[in-house]
């Protein structure tokens, strides 16, 4: 059967701009300002689910007892700092929002990082916030994703069904998410390989090749 699709919601982070080395050398230097050393690969398990989870558990691998409040905030001081002139768009960003813009689809940023985080990555690649019909943070709901919270909630904000949604995202977790929303997900391999991301309902290398996902669509 085919799927009318009426809205897109844009995960941020590894979707709309290439964040995610920026976030982890923020988050090792913090962690090494306590005088633990942590690893990049630490924290590719907390991917996607909002940066309490993303500290907290690498913080629980090594036992340190963080202070989330505390230990985000000067995580997030860090990252301001270090994306300054640095943090760019992924590719196909710009076309894949004129694509969904010319088809009268709805759009919506749906991320697990803080309010703080969402507008600076949005400001530093060039995007406003007026370019999209919602804007959701990690903040606006209690249950980070897997679970399926901040999707629902971003279709509600655009008075859009899940089912009708298409979400694009680049984590395990965020897949898990979209599907128990009930959206059709689109992955990107940005973050991850395609074998990690295999549950999605369509993988493409970045919004370059959003034209293969409007083909399928159309096709069914």
């Amino acid at each position: 059967m085919r799927r009318t699709i009426e809205a897109v919601l844009f995960d941020m982070d590894g979707v709309l701009a290439d964040s995610e080395p920026f976030i982890c050398r923020a988050a090792m230097a913090m962690f090494a300002e306590h005088g633990v050393r942590v690893r990049e690969e630490d924290f590719l398990p907390f991917v996607g689910a909002g940066e309490n989870a993303y500290l907290g558990g690498v913080a629980a691998q090594y036992g340190f007892a963080i202070d989330i409040e505390r230990d985000k905030k000067r995580t997030y001081e860090l990252y301001l700092e270090v994306i300054k002139g640095e943090l760019k768009a992924l590719p196909g960003v710009g076309s894949c929002l004129r694509i969904c813009k010319d088809r009268g689809w709805k759009v919506a940023v749906a991320t697990s990082a803080d309010e703080v985080k969402m507008k600076a990555n949005l400001a530093e690649i060039g995007l406003s916030l007026s370019l999209f019909d919602a804007t959701v943070n990690g903040l606006q709901v209690e249950r980070k994703k897997p679970f399926p919270d901040i999707y629902q909630f971003a279709a509600a904000q655009i008075g859009v069904d899940p089912h009708q949604c298409l979400v694009v995202e680049d984590a395990v977790n965020g897949i898990e998410a979209a599907q128990a929303a009930g959206a059709f997900c689109v992955a990107l391999t940005t973050s991850f390989s395609e074998k990690l991301l295999g549950n999605a309902d369509m993988i493409i290398s970045d919004l370059s090749q959003f034209t293969k996902v409007i083909e399928l669509l159309d096709a069914k």
